[in-house]
């Protein structure tokens, strides 16, 4: 049985990611602790703020690039003429798109920075981010191929090596500018992803030979036109709703109340990053290669057998040392965490449940699908927040949360229940 599990394909992707995500994790406390020394719970706030901004254009910039290349990649593998076209479809259009992006985030930085701060004083960190973006593209598209490629170790040591200069950067910026350098840190951490990037593909240019004359955009035009639609829901619906969720904590109560929120989130990513990273790197790849639903139904056995109680485990080990934990990465001013964190950890159990079937709506473009559970999940969270906040604080956004999750599993079981009736 033990030999079974370690040579499942899937456990064997996340046991090569676990380093970098170890890697992460530790970084993750640290940079968690310097923020909350330097910037307390105000801080954390409105760095959390500005990463759900950047995350939103980000995810415009890119417009599903990576499930696009992945998907296509799949299909034409044995074709290099082909790979070589798509390549250049997706780079050329791609960089086109985040120029102008970067361009609209020149010329109106001013009331960008006073919608999310409040103020017109940090208008340069957004600045810098427009101008960084089309290096986001150019890194994420060359992950996207790596991906492809199934070539896994060298994307665990990019990830591992830009983290590690991140965080030196982001404590040495906060150290000297204090929140400035901390939004500043956000605005430039792709561009030192796509320095490491750049430094490894040198020498494996193999892979990413394409001509920008062998652009086809119409050719891959559905595939594209299903992805894009499907990430521009996501990039604009899930930060817009973090950000007025947030807002809304700020106006009812304080920036420090908003804080304690923001803490809970960073803590929730430490986990939710190793098992999201490496369904990434395999899941998304096997699914798309999956024609018949009795595969389909075969992988999500694997899921609920090997990877759901590894999970558990986890938010279990989380929640019996969360007094810890909290005491490790942030300062006093966080206590409160330690009181609330039981919603969010059920709230990532049942997202963790969805992942499973996400994952197939998004490899296999089932638009409607999609469509409905991204806006109930976003829509029932922003309203359920708003809805609880008032009596309950930052507690009313985690059982928020929570609820939603819960509901967003429920219509998951209804959407593939003929899938699942034959389990």
């Amino acid at each position: 049985m033990i030999q079974k599990i370690k040579n499942n394909p899937l456990i064997k992707v996340l046991s090569i990611n676990s380093i970098s995500v170890a890697v992460s994790f530790v970084l993750g406390l640290f940079s968690s602790k310097v923020i909350s020394v330097f910037l307390g719970t105000s801080g954390m706030a409105l760095i959390g703020s500005f990463r759900n901004f950047t995350s939103m254009l980000k995810s415009i910039a890119t417009l599903g690039i990576s499930n696009s290349v992945v998907k296509l990649f799949v299909e034409h593998k044995e074709d290099e003429e082909k790979l070589a076209s798509i390549y250049a479809t997706f780079f050329g259009l791609f960089l086109i798109i985040s120029l102008a992006l970067g361009t609209l985030l020149l010329l109106f930085a001013d009331p960008i920075s006073t919608f999310i701060f409040f103020k017109n004083s940090y208008s340069i960190p957004i600045q810098f981010f427009g101008l960084s973006l089309p290096l986001v593209v150019m890194n994420v598209f060359w992950t996207a191929i790596y991906n492809a490629f199934e070539q896994f170790k060298f994307i665990v040591i990019i990830q591992i090596i830009s983290n590690i200069l991140l965080f030196a950067i982001t404590a040495y910026l906060i150290w000297k500018e204090n929140l400035f350098g901390g939004l500043l840190s956000v605005a430039i951490g792709d561009v030192i992803s796509f320095i490491i990037t750049y430094i490894f593909i040198k020498n494996s240019f193999g892979y990413f030979k394409f001509s920008i004359q062998k652009m086809a955009v119409g050719k891959y035009f559905n595939v594209l036109k299903k992805f894009s639609i499907m990430a521009f829901l996501s990039a604009v619906l899930v930060p817009i709703t973090l950000i007025l969720i947030r807002n809304k904590i700020t106006a009812l109560y304080s920036t420090e109340e908003a804080g304690i929120w923001e803490g809970i989130n960073r803590l929730s990513g430490f986990y939710m990053m190793f098992f999201n990273t490496g369904l990434t790197l395999y899941y998304a790849p096997k699914l798309a290669s999956l024609t018949t639903d009795n595969e389909f139904r075969n992988e999500l056995k694997e899921y609920f057998k090997h990877l759901v109680p590894i999970f558990i485990v986890v938010l279990l080990i989380v929640f019996f040392f969360k007094g810890f934990i909290v005491e490790l990465a942030f300062t006093k001013e966080f206590n409160k965490i330690k009181n609330i964190l039981v919603w969010q950890l059920l709230g990532d159990l049942f997202r963790f449940f969805s992942l499973a079937f996400g994952f197939q709506i998004v490899m296999k473009s089932m638009m409607k699908r999609y469509f409905i559970v991204e806006i109930v999940f976003n829509t029932t969270f922003l309203l359920l927040s708003f809805l609880l906040l008032p009596n309950y604080a930052t507690l009313g956004v985690l059982q928020a949360y929570f609820l939603s999750s819960f509901g967003t599993f429920l219509i998951m079981i209804y959407m593939f229940r003929k899938v699942l009736i034959k389990m």
